[in-house]
C-alpha cells in the first residue's frame, strides 16, 4: 500500500531530492565522458583497434565494482559507499582528461569503471530503500534525472569543443564542480533514521531465488536494448565526426538529442503504456529504434545522423523500463529478485555493444557497424508478447511449472 503525500516524512523528501540530485550529477560526468571520446582518442593516440579493448574494459570493471559495493553496502550501508565513490568518480574523470600516455588513460578508465559500478549499485540500492518506503514507484524519477543529467553533460561538453577547451580544462573544471555539489549533496541522503532497514529487507528480497526461463526473453531484449544505448553512447559522436566529417561541436547533439529523446520518452511512457499497452509500446519503440539506426546509417550530413540518434532515443526509453515492469509482473512476491537479474543484462549490453560496434567499424565503415545493433533491436519485435500483463493463476502457474529449474 502506497504512503499518501501528506504521511512522507521530511526526512525521506529530502532524501529523494538528494538522490534525484545524485543520478543528475552521474547522468552529467558519464555524459561528458562518452561525448568526448573522439577527444580522448586523439589525446593519447588511440587507435580505432585498441578503441573498443578500452571501451570493453570500463563495463567489465564496472560489474567488478558493482559486485565489490555489494560487500561494502552490508558492513557500512548505502549512504556511505555513495558518499565517497561520487566525488571519486569525478576525479577519476579529470584524471582521463589530464594524462598523456596510454597507461595513464587505462588507469583513469579503469578506476573510473570501478567506481561507476559501485556508484551505480549504491545509488539504486537507496533508491529501491526509498521506493520501499514510499510504497509505490518512484525509480523511474531517478532515471530521468539521469537523463537530464546527460543533457547537461552532452551540451557542456558541446561548448567546450566550440571554444576549443581542450580536455584537462573541461574534465578539470567539470571535477571541480561536480565534486563538491557530490560532497554537499551527501549530506541529505537518507540513512536508517529514514530508512530504518528497507536497504536491507530490498536486498534480502532481490536474493531470493527465481526460476531463469520465464525471464531469459526479457533478458534478452534487455541486453539488445543496452546494446543499441552503449552504440550511441560510445560511438554516435565518433560516427559524426569520423564516419560524416562533423564538427566536434556539433557531433556532441548527436548524444544531447538522444538524451532529449529519452528524458521526453520516460515522461510520457506510462501514459502511452496506459492507453496502448504494453505490447504495443514495446514494438513501436524497438521499430522506432531500428528506423533511427537506419536514418543514422545512411545519413547523408551531420544533421541527419543527429536526427536518426534523436529518433533511437524516443524508440529505446519504451523498451527498457517496460523489462522491469514485465519481469515484476512475472514475480510478484519477489518482484526485486527478477529486476536484479534483469539488471544484470544492462552490463552484458555494455559489454557486447562496444567491441561488435568496434570490430565492424574497423574491419569496415560506421554505417555497416551501425546496422549491427539495429538487427538485435528489431529482434525485440518476436519477444514483445512477453511483456503483455498476464492473469495472476497464469502467472502462478507458469512460475511453478519451472520453479525446480531456478538458479540463486
Amino acid at each position: 500500500m502506497s504512503a499518501a503525500p501528506s504521511d512522507i516524512p521530511p526526512g525521506l523528501r529530502a532524501g529523494r531530492a538528494a538522490l534525484a540530485v545524485s543520478f543528475l550529477l552521474q547522468g552529467t560526468v558519464f555524459a561528458l565522458l562518452v561525448t568526448c571520446i573522439p577527444e580522448i582518442q586523439h589525446r593519447y593516440g588511440l587507435s580505432d583497434g585498441l578503441l573498443p579493448v578500452f571501451l570493453a574494459a570500463v563495463p567489465v570493471l564496472a560489474g567488478v565494482g558493482s559486485i565489490l559495493s555489494e560487500r561494502l553496502v552490508r558492513r557500512t550501508g548505502a549512504r556511505a559507499v555513495l558518499r565517497v565513490v561520487q566525488p571519486a568518480v569525478c576525479l577519476s574523470l579529470a584524471a582521463a582528461g589530464l594524462g598523456g600516455a596510454l597507461w595513464q588513460l587505462a588507469l583513469a578508465l579503469g578506476a573510473f569503471g570501478l567506481l561507476v559500478g559501485a556508484l551505480d549499485a549504491s545509488m539504486n540500492m537507496l533508491g529501491v530503500g526509498l521506493q520501499h518506503r514510499y510504497g509505490r514507484s518512484i525509480m523511474i524519477g531517478f532515471h530521468a534525472a539521469f537523463s537530464l543529467g546527460g543533457i547537461l553533460g552532452a551540451a557542456v561538453a558541446g561548448l567546450g569543443s566550440h571554444y576549443d577547451l581542450g580536455l584537462p580544462v573541461l574534465f578539470g573544471t567539470a571535477a571541480a564542480v561536480v565534486a563538491p555539489l557530490a560532497v554537499l549533496t551527501g549530506f541529505r541522503f537518507a540513512g536508517p533514521a529514514e530508512l530504518g532497514d528497507a536497504v536491507r529487507e530490498a536486498a534480502e528480497a532481490a536474493a531470493r531465488s527465481v526460476p531463469w526461463r520465464p525471464l531469459l526473453p526479457l533478458c534478452l531484449a534487455m541486453a539488445f536494448a543496452y546494446i543499441a544505448d552503449s552504440s550511441v553512447s560510445n560511438y554516435s559522436v565518433k560516427y559524426l565526426t569520423d564516419g560524416l566529417g562533423s564538427r566536434e561541436d556539433l557531433a556532441k547533439l548527436s548524444y544531447l538529442g538522444y538524451m532529449v529523446a529519452m528524458l521526453l520518452g520516460r515522461a510520457l511512457g506510462d501514459r502511452a503504456v496506459q492507453r496502448f499497452g504494453a505490447v504495443a509500446v514495446v514494438r513501436a519503440g524497438a521499430a522506432l529504434a531500428a528506423l533511427g539506426f537506419g536514418v543514422a546509417a545512411v545519413a547523408p550530413t551531420a544533421w541527419a545522423g543527429i536526427a536518426g540518434f534523436t529518433v533511437l532515443g524516443f524508440g529505446i526509453c519504451a523498451i527498457i523500463p517496460q523489462v522491469f515492469a514485465a519481469g515484476g509482473r512475472l514475480f510478484p512476491a519477489d518482484s526485486d529478485a527478477a529486476v536484479a537479474r534483469l539488471n544484470l543484462f544492462n552490463y552484458v549490453g555494455f559489454l557486447l555493444g562496444s567491441p561488435l560496434v568496434g570490430a565492424i567499424a574497423d574491419a569496415s565503415s560506421y554505417r555497416w557497424a551501425l546496422l549491427a545493433p539495429m538487427l538485435l533491436v528489431l529482434a525485440v519485435l518476436p519477444l514483445a508478447d512477453r511483456f503483455a500483463p498476464a492473469p495472476a493463476t497464469g502467472v502462478a502457474a507458469g512460475a511453478g511449472a519451472v520453479g525446480g529449474a531456478g538458479v540463486s
